[in-house]
């Protein structure tokens, strides 16, 4: 069938098969020109298929020859329907991995869930033997309980009171005031038992506990600060709060691993362009003018951009372990939090609106990084074509 983008707000309706494959042979294409020294053999990725986690999965992959499995949850194709981006990103990538002789094994399932682990703790008996590194970067907007079974939707609002911000909406290029109420108790809590930390525990929870670790084993979990101006709806909204439960779960599992010589850190990273970032106010529109101001100081980084310096220089090699915050966090966000790009920042958020908007930031440009996210907008890629769904 012939495909063509169908965008509903923060998300694409459709996705297209060959045009994911070739997002991702670029960034495998970027990896390969990066080597990780001592880095990891065999890697678990928990949610795999997107993102900084997809990137994860390549950097570790093509630059440093690292077996991998991936989990995600994702929708296959049915009957007319095309799968989800993250099904055709996993697909692609196992094709790639095997070419190049790599042991790659693809999840597809609610990895929140007890069986889940289950299936992946028989897999790393069966196939791997012992991870050495864990990467966590789940994003979803719901979990389930897996022990009381209760349901928890997360939800992104400030805490304590109302919230009133530019924001954008990216369809129709419109900039506009957005008010947001603040979230209850109940919503904070909910909030974080989705994104923060516990789940990062319980996995890695349950991979010491069947001796599945390699001595020395490292897991990184992924967060976001942001600057001033997203502080209200982010850093101290309901997302701060999980990803403060998550710098708890980061020393409860240092704690735990400590007895194999593990190594359990958060890295703080740059905002970027994906269906999580989307969908939070304020955002999109303070990630359209980051675009324009790293551009043009020549510092502008991507998914894959980050993750190649993440694990080539900050997590392994030579520099492995150094330049800590005073929390213990990597800062992937140094560049995005420069004194000169923040100024430039603070310049044009006051005066940004609907009839400057392609003057004061790339609008254009995070559009094509959304479609990108969903096989569109790829120069090489003909949308006239049928294609096999």
């Amino acid at each position: 069938m012939i495909i063509k983008p169908k965008t509903r707000g923060f998300i694409s309706l459709t996705a297209h098969p060959k045009g994911c494959e070739e997002n991702v042979r670029q960034q495998i294409a970027f990896a390969e020109k990066h080597n990780i020294p001592n880095g990891p053999k065999n890697v678990l990725v928990i949610g795999a298929s997107t993102g900084y986690g997809l990137a994860s999965r390549i950097t570790l992959a093509f630059g440093g020859g690292a077996n991998t499995i991936g989990i995600s949850f994702e929708r296959p194709s049915e009957k007319d329907k095309p799968a989800s981006a993250g099904w055709y990103n996993s697909v692609a990538f196992k094709k790639f991995a095997e070419q190049r002789g790599l042991l790659a094994e693809n999840i597809n399932g609610d990895a929140f869930s007890s069986e889940v682990k289950e299936q992946v703790i028989d897999l790393i008996r069966q196939k791997f033997g012992q991870i050495d590194c864990v990467v966590y970067s789940l994003a979803s907007p719901k979990r389930t309980d897996p022990f009381t079974g209760e349901v928890f939707k997360s939800v992104l609002k400030p805490i304590g009171k109302p919230f009133t911000g530019k924001t954008i909406n990216v369809d129709r290029e419109e900039v506009y005031e957005v008010t947001i109420e603040p979230a209850t108790a109940e919503e904070v809590r909910a909030t974080e038992k989705v994104m923060g930390g516990e789940d990062w525990e319980l996995w890695i929870q349950a991979l010491h506990n069947e001796k599945l670790l390699a001595n020395g084993v490292k897991t990184v979990a992924y967060s976001y600060i942001g600057p001033e101006i997203t502080w209200p709806i982010y850093a101290n909204g309901t997302i701060g709060a999980a990803k403060d439960d998550l710098m708890r779960a980061m020393e409860a599992i240092k704690f735990l691993l400590a007895d194999i010589g593990g190594q359990a850190i958060v890295s703080v990273n740059k905002a970027v362009v994906t269906q999580a970032s989307a969908a939070i106010p304020v955002v999109p529109l303070y990630i359209s003018i980051l675009f324009k101001v790293m551009k043009e100081k020549e510092i502008h980084e991507g998914c894959i951009g980050q993750m190649v310096r993440l694990f080539s220089e900050r997590l392994y090699g030579p520099h492995a372990g150094k330049s800590l915050d005073e929390q213990g966090r990597i800062r992937l966000d140094d560049f995005e939090l420069n004194r000169d790009v923040q100024d430039a920042i603070a310049k044009i958020w006051p005066k940004i609106s609907t009839e400057n908007l392609k003057e004061f930031s790339d609008i254009d440009g995070y559009k094509q990084e959304f479609l990108k996210l969903f096989g569109f907008g790829l120069a090489s890629i003909d949308y006239d074509d049928d294609v096999e769904i």
